[in-house]
């Protein structure tokens, strides 16, 4: 027999291989086939298996979330014998972290820039890209490894180079220092629009494409799906280290 099952957290090859891997290890399944676009497994068995039996094979990864087949003859539940949330959310629900994160960063930056005797644009977005280059290291920064393979998954440079990943988190905290302390604008800006151009080519690639992977720009903290909004965060970051650049200069 054989069950199709739903199964959240899967990002990449090697989370299906992970996946495929720990269910083929259960007693009683013959096959177990990952569809990674879809979010399923064909799990098929030489006789009944519990989907509770099932959950307990990925309990040691709880960021995989298996729930009953599609069939409804077992309850729908987590890893952890709860019902799952609605998979399908709003767009604000989705993104509500980074929402609020942008929103908080730029409340701060608009304190700070009326905090002049008139607005400054340029303490405005100065303050603007420190926080938020402090702020999402410091995401990234809570699953260092966590966000090194889920970078590697787009990113152009850490496709070829995953250590690039680990190293990608240090250079946001030190851009982030460094617009805070003002340190050397001229070559912060410049530096940074070319790392986030970098960066900005796999996320146009992986959205234009289509590929349904896990955005790392807050880490592995959030599951943030790849998307325009990823785009707009780049390029919002590029245009704001462009102006800057030609302020100074």
């Amino acid at each position: 027999m054989r069950h199709t099952y739903k199964i959240s957290g899967m990002t990449c090859d090697g989370c299906s291989a992970k996946v495929s891997f720990l269910l083929k290890k259960v007693p009683d399944v013959a096959d177990v086939a990952i569809d990674l676009e879809k979010g399923t497994a064909d799990v098929t068995m030489h006789s009944h298996i519990p989907t509770p039996t099932l959950q307990d094979a990925l309990k040691d990864y709880p960021k995989y979330q298996l729930t009953g087949h599609e069939h409804g003859h077992e309850p729908v539940l987590d890893v952890f014998g709860n019902p799952p949330e609605e998979e399908k959310r709003s767009w604000a629900e989705t993104y509500k972290p980074i929402l609020l994160l942008f929103g908080y960063i730029t409340v701060v930056s608009l304190i700070a820039g009326y905090s002049t005797e008139s607005f400054s644009l340029m303490l405005f977005m100065r303050v603007f890209m420190a926080g938020f280059f402090l702020a999402f290291s410091f995401f990234k920064m809570l699953n260092l490894k966590a966000f090194a393979e889920s970078y590697a998954m787009y990113d152009v440079v850490a496709m070829k180079f995953p250590a690039w990943g680990y190293v990608y988190a240090f250079i946001e905290l030190a851009l982030g220092i460094a617009f805070a302390l003002e340190f050397e604008p001229v070559y912060t800006n410049s530096f940074t629009a070319v790392v986030m151009s970098v960066s900005l080519i796999g996320v146009l690639q992986s959205v234009l494409n289509k590929k349904t992977i896990q955005c790392a720009c807050l880490g592995a903290v959030f599951n943030l799906p790849m998307s325009t909004v990823t785009i707009i965060e780049d390029g919002l970051m590029i245009a704001m280290s462009l102006g800057m650049l030609a302020m100074y200069i």
